[in-house]
């Protein structure tokens, strides 16, 4: 086992008080709805590029791939690659999103269904983005509480405890300031993250294998060939599919402050994520040569990161570098909460009840912000692998919503029938391949997502001239 010192702990502590300060401090920023749901509208391409990037290389990605390059390799890269890809694809349409938004003041996507197809199909894409968003918060929870059980198994931490503290941590800053706060404290957390954890951990392992040239000369070349399996192949159609609907990004294109803004921001921290693809593979292989029995010592490759940061780093900087990967995860933890918080409250409540005042819509949030958090503390306890919650929640939403979604900012012949089959019929059938054990190995995403594009195009076509639908323009 690897030896935390004092110093470090205190480091880590000060970092984390200091967040929280920083995230509570936005409360008076927060004057309505908007301001708490997508920040007034006023996110320049800096801050939106900062916490785009924050949150997509948030702690389950982060931890879960060098996890995957340590024991895999290859496929840690297999399965980023595609999400990059889908992300530049994305900031292609994030002005569209601005735009729409700004011009019939819709803050989520679950709106946008409503004002297209109805109050039923928003309402069914609510409860599928609640529980996805609610997944991916789990998995940061999980990431969380691996490193804050490494290291506090000096003073007797469990993996419980440490999923508890963390579960406090992202509930006070997400429920006190709204987007205000994740979103700045996710630009902290993204000059934490890029400094101390890729350049600094990648830099120091190569010259504690004596260089570059050492490294290459001692890898398994089996790690870094090439191959796609069916389990891959899923992985890459859930990434490719879920950055169409991906809540989060949608609601970062909403509070964009105008077109410009959002496609610059969406473009630029998918550009800078795209660098952090193979600083995190060289981690990984990395440790592979440096720590080759984190798993062993850990019970989780998750581990790998944190540990090789222990490993290798002098005391101080230590602590700077374990805050930094804290810091991954809190952006991403904090980021899918609050899209979870606005689902279940604005998307699924205001239609229940209409006529609920914009006070009581921000008190409903931030319980809401504790209820979902602790939901997500449920399924971190239950299942401890960050990358397997993440893709337990993405493979379902991926399948489900994601050409529905762009359908509805796009295609004027999809209606309310035709989107509700696809949804439907896209979660039926990726829960039905995955509980039949994925037949020949393939990801259960590619069944579903091509199940929910075939019911989309031939219901909405059998049913837009009797049953239109009202498109957006802008």
């Amino acid at each position: 086992m690897l030896d935390v010192t004092t110093l470090e702990l205190l480091v880590i502590g000060f970092y984390l008080l200091f967040m929280l300060l920083v995230g509570v401090w936005f409360v008076k920023r927060i004057k309505n709805v908007d301001d708490y749901y997508v920040a007034g509208r006023t996110l320049g391409p800096m801050v939106l590029a900062a916490t785009v990037c924050a949150t997509i290389i948030g702690g389950s990605a982060m931890m879960g791939r060098a996890g995957i390059a340590y024991t895999t390799g290859f496929k840690a890269v297999a399965t980023a690659v595609p999400y990059m890809l889908g992300m530049f694809i994305f900031s292609g349409y994030a002005g569209r999103i601005q735009q729409v938004g700004e011009r019939y003041h819709i803050e989520s996507i679950p709106e946008l269904f409503a004002y297209r197809f109805g109050a039923v199909p928003k309402c069914v894409l609510s409860v599928m983005v609640a529980f996805a968003m609610v997944g991916t918060v789990a998995a940061q929870v999980t990431a969380t509480a691996t490193i804050i059980k490494l290291l506090g198994s000096q003073i007797g931490i469990s993996y419980e405890m440490g999923a508890l503290i963390a579960t406090l941590i992202f509930i006070i800053y997400t429920a006190a300031s709204g987007l205000f706060g994740v979103v700045y404290t996710d630009v902290v957390q993204f000059f934490m993250l890029i400094i101390f954890v890729y350049l600094l951990i990648p830099v120091s392992s190569l010259n504690y294998l004596g260089g570059f040239d050492a490294f290459v000369s001692n890898l398994d070349m089996r790690y870094v060939t090439p191959y796609v399996d069916g389990k891959i192949l899923g992985d890459i159609v859930t990434y490719l599919v879920f950055t169409m609907a991906g809540a989060e990004m949608w609601q970062r294109a909403f509070a964009a402050k105008d077109k410009k803004a959002a496609k610059r921001g969406m473009f630029w921290g998918t550009a800078v994520y795209g660098l952090t693809i193979a600083l995190l593979f060289l981690m990984g292989l990395a440790a592979q040569q440096i720590l080759p029995n984190v798993v062993e010592d850990f019970g989780t490759a998750d581990a790998v990161v944190p540990a090789l940061a222990i490993k290798i780093l002098p005391p101080g900087i230590t602590g700077l570098a374990l805050s930094g990967i804290l810091s991954v995860m809190m952006s991403t933890a904090d980021s899918y909460l609050l899209v979870s918080v606005q689902t279940v409250v604005s998307d699924l409540g205001k239609t229940i009840c209409p006529r609920m005042s914009e006070k009581r819509e921000i008190l409903l949030s931030r319980v809401a912000s504790v209820v979902l958090a602790l939901g997500a503390l449920v399924i971190a306890l239950y299942i401890k692998s960050a990358y397997d919650v993440l893709m337990f929640a993405w493979a379902f939403y991926a399948a489900s919503a994601g050409l529905p979604a762009l359908a509805a900012l796009y295609w004027k012949k999809a209606t309310s029938a035709g989107v509700l089959a696809a949804m439907i019929g896209g979660f039926v059938v990726t829960i039905g391949w995955k509980l039949a054990g994925e037949p020949f190995g393939l990801g259960s995403t590619v069944p579903g997502a091509l199940a929910c594009g075939i019911l989309l195009v031939t219901v909405s076509l059998a049913t837009y001239k009797t049953h239109p639908s009202e498109m957006v323009h802008v």
